[in-house]
């Protein structure tokens, strides 16, 4: 493809975008923070203040992922490039799957593991939420290390995703990270 040649690029809607970046950000930052939270030695308060902190990004983010996916359901994402393969289209779409089952499943995994932890979620230290699951010793470590497989397999997948992204605007060139960046200037097909 000629790298000199503009292509049309039809957008993603505003919302669609805000929410994108700002899941993607609390993704990251909520890895981030349970990755530092859990080398802290011991119970200081620092470290319950990163937990609490990493429940409320956890929150945040399974709400957000609710709005994510209700804005999906009713307004159709623009197409992916002519130039996409079938495969790399099924590949995308598949990924995209992935992704959107994570941002449920790991906010959701860690909430039952603190239910089944004994310890209650108090949305930005001022809203209880519900436990959903009675306290049990048993199964406390076994919800534990499904969060931590489900963050990992969620941090995989951003990597993942983001490759692509890296392959699309170096490589192929056919300006797709256009249609998610907040300051991109829309195409007159817009």
């Amino acid at each position: 493809m000629n790298p000199s040649r503009r292509l049309a690029v039809r957008r993603y809607s505003g919302p669609a975008i805000a929410l994108h970046w700002l899941i993607a950000v609390l993704i990251v930052g909520g890895f981030a923070l349970g990755w530092v939270m859990t080398d802290i030695p011991g119970f200081t308060p620092t470290k319950l203040r990163y937990y609490a902190w990493h429940k409320w990004i956890g929150v945040t983010v399974l709400l957000l992922a609710v709005v994510r996916l209700a804005w999906r359901a009713t307004h159709t994402p623009p197409p992916l490039p002519e130039s996409t393969g079938r495969l790399n289209a099924a590949a995308a779409h598949g990924t995209h799957h992935l992704l959107y089952l994570l941002m449920f499943a790991v906010p959701v995994s860690g909430y039952l593991y603190s239910s089944v932890a004994g310890i209650q979620v108090v949305y930005l230290g001022v809203l209880p939420l519900p436990t959903l699951l009675a306290p049990h010793p048993a199964w406390r470590d076994t919800m534990r290390t499904v969060h931590v497989w489900l963050d990992w397999t969620l941090a995989g997948f951003v990597g993942l995703h983001v490759l692509a992204v890296i392959k699309h605007q170096l490589l192929d060139r056919d300006r797709l990270l256009a249609r998610m960046l907040p300051r991109a200037r829309p195409s007159p097909h817009d």
